[in-house]
């Protein structure tokens, strides 16, 4: 009898911890998605400064290959749960990318993921990893 006793008044002590945070709850459902095909604004991929995909991993693409790619960042970013992949393909190649972005957390007033994107030419695959933080206006910067 003890031993129960013991065992519910520790599940009991367990289920009622909390973790208390500054601000907000960050959450990993989308607020909003995006229309189907829908391009991301110029402003808004411009604010990325070339993203993952402007370093070693986009060396062999084209401009437009680019775009699509850093259009698949974002909507990892803004748009899609933890661990859930947005596929950019290009229409003029083999190549293609993958971006997977993590849980949200907050840094001062600031949504910042880590996130990752693989590019694929051809079969071999290469992948960076990053962070970036959402801005006032919508936009996410890449952290250096």
């Amino acid at each position: 009898m003890k031993i129960r006793v013991a065992l519910v008044s520790a599940l009991l002590a367990v289920s009622g911890c909390t973790t208390l945070s500054k601000g907000p709850a960050v959450t990993a459902t989308p607020a909003a998605t995006p229309p189907s095909g829908a391009k991301v604004a110029t402003t808004i991929i411009s604010a990325m400064g070339g993203g993952l995909v402007g370093s070693s991993i986009g060396a062999g693409l084209s401009e437009a290959e680019k775009r699509s790619a850093l259009e698949a960042e974002y909507k990892a970013l803004e748009y899609t749960a933890s661990g859930q992949k947005v596929a950019w393909k290009s229409d003029s190649s083999a190549h293609r990318g993958e971006v997977v972005a993590a849980q949200p957390y907050r840094v001062g007033s600031q949504d910042c993921r880590q996130y990752t994107h693989t590019v694929f030419t051809g079969t071999a695959g290469a992948t960076a990893r990053g962070t970036a933080c959402r801005n006032a206006d919508g936009s996410w910067t890449p952290l250096t």
